[in-house]
């Protein structure tokens, strides 16, 4: 079976969104280490003017050590080979249809020449503020897909979304659109304060934000004490209020979900003829092998806990052993993206792939206990002070409940205490005010001080509990027979070159020897 994929992008042209995203710079980096012939990549970027776009991408891309491998292969030549290919657009995908590209002819010259659209841009946020992921997530796709119509030779629009768009959901989980305008189920029953079972209406979101924006603005101008910072916190602790509450009302856990299931819905309905891929991930992890193993930015549902355990930040494991946490290294899932664009191409249909490992290679949660316990044992951490870090063996906690009874014992009761103490010192301040004794007010600042901080960080602690407990708990696999189809179609030239098979991951391996030090080294630093 000859190749379609290697050299599939030769001489062709496409637009990128979400280019500084993890994901986004895997792929970038993939593409022209793999497709050298590709003609030109528009990668959109919000900045102030072309300059800036450009400085931005050099800064935030170009000079990673994602891209050593480019840059030992060309060398000298690296910065002008990149910048050859690549083209930095001023834009944003949730400005207008025309995705916030003013000029008028770099407009029609992408319509007259794109061969193919890649969305990656998304607000990933879990609980972010309502009108940030809905403009980004449902808006931002609805632009995508116009934008993409009005393009003359385009052969495949890809759109990365999420496993997660099946919100709560159970069992095996297909591979097939999320409807729009339906009701979904809950568990608490989708039904509003009437009785009336509530149906989704995306253009009614956008109306709800308007509303509470207003209200917000409207109540701070009758309270002449009110500042505009105080107002800016107020509205965005209400959008990120609004964001949860419409989303679990609806059956999703959180906003970040919800969004994107949202914006798949806007996909399927607005494609028309477009020959659209969506590539729904689950947890995006760290590169398995490309273009080398172990990068990663920033911390993942998993990698947070990971993270503070090897800091001494965490002594026990909210999850159930028993269950399957489903993660997916990102080269994998940009192998998976590419293989999907050059077998759809020119093809009019949509077409769903997940990128999970679940089914086929099911991870227990014990194992990344086990190896981060190895790992940190054998290189532990140092603190401030360069002191060693010992990290213990520690328990799962297998429902919120026992959660919440372990964090009430060990953290709520001892801070109840302390405040009780810091309440008696206040008063003994207030009694001995009048002697002036500064030191005894000095220690009571400092007790205060810390006792809030404490509780800071108990009720952060219990709030992130709260956000991340549908994915600890999820008791969902993600079908992939679709991917499976995708991966037996290609020769196996381009199975070497473009791998997504997940049964060829070794778990126990890749988090000792690959994923942990990646973290250590990318994240932790």
């Amino acid at each position: 079976m000859a190749s379609n994929v290697l050299g599939f992008l030769n001489d062709k042209n496409i637009l990128v969104s979400g280019s500084t995203g993890f994901l986004g710079k895997i792929f970038l980096e993939k593409i022209l280490r793999t497709q050298p012939g590709i003609k030109r990549i528009f990668v959109l970027l919000r900045a102030k003017d072309v300059a800036s776009a450009r400085l931005r991408f050099k800064n935030e891309v170009m000079k990673l050590e994602l891209f050593k491998t480019l840059r030992e292969q060309y060398g000298d030549e690296f910065e002008s080979f990149v910048l050859q290919k690549v083209v930095p657009l001023v834009g944003d995908i949730a400005a207008d249809d025309s995705l916030g590209i003013d000029s008028e002819s770099t407009r029609e010259d992408l319509w007259e020449n794109l061969d193919a659209i890649v969305n990656n841009a998304a607000s990933t946020v879990l609980d972010d503020r309502y009108d940030i992921s809905l403009n980004v997530n449902a808006k931002g796709a609805k632009n995508i897909v116009e934008f993409a119509k009005r393009c003359r030779k385009l052969q495949i629009l890809l759109h990365v979304s999420t496993a997660y768009v099946a919100g709560r959901g159970s069992g095996k989980i297909k591979e097939r659109p999320v409807k729009i305008l339906e009701t979904v189920p809950t568990d608490n029953g989708s039904e509003d304060e009437s009785g009336i079972p509530l149906r989704l209406d995306i253009e009614e979101e956008f109306g709800l934000i308007e509303k509470t924006v207003a209200k917000i603005h409207m109540n701070s101008s009758t309270t002449a004490t009110e500042t505009k910072g105080s107002v800016k916190a107020t509205e965005a602790e209400h959008l990120i209020e609004l964001g949860l509450k419409r989303a679990r009302s609806f059956g999703w856990p959180n906003t970040y979900s919800f969004t994107k299931a949202m914006g798949e819905m806007i996909v399927e309905k607005a494609r028309g003829n477009l020959p659209v891929v969506i590539i729904r991930p689950s947890i995006i992890e760290s590169t398995l092998a490309e273009p080398f193993p172990g990068w990663i930015e920033g911390s993942r549902t998993i990698d947070t806990l990971i993270v503070r355990y090897g800091r001494g930040r965490m002594s026990s494991f909210l999850a159930d052993p028993d269950l399957i946490l489903d993660v997916i290294p990102a080269d994998l899932v940009v192998n998976a993206m590419i293989v999907a664009m050059a077998t759809h191409a020119c093809e009019n249909g949509l077409f769903i792939y997940h990128s999970a490992s679940s089914v086929g290679n099911p991870l227990l949660y014990p194992v990344v206990r086990d190896e981060a316990f190895k790992y940190f044992s054998q290189h532990p951490c140092l603190d401030k002070e360069g002191n060693i870090i010992h990290v213990k063996e520690f328990p799962f906690l297998k429902s919120m409940g026992s959660f919440r009874r372990y964090m009430h014992l060990h953290y709520k009761a001892p801070l109840q205490v302390v405040g009780a103490v810091n309440k008696i010192l206040c008063s003994i301040m207030m009694f001995t005010e009048r002697y002036n004794m500064n030191f005894t007010e000095r220690y009571n600042m400092n007790f205060t001080e810390r006792y809030n901080e404490m509780l800071r960080n108990y009720n952060k602690v219990m709030y992130l509990a709260e956000l991340y407990e549908p994915y600890a708990f999820f008791q969902g696999r993600f079908d992939t027979t679709n991917t499976e189809g995708l991966l037996n179609k290609i020769s196996e030239e381009d199975r070497m070159a473009f791998n997504f098979d997940v049964k060829c991951i070794d778990w126990r391996h890749y988090y000792s020897n690959i994923h942990i030090p990646g973290l250590v080294k990318y994240v932790l630093k």
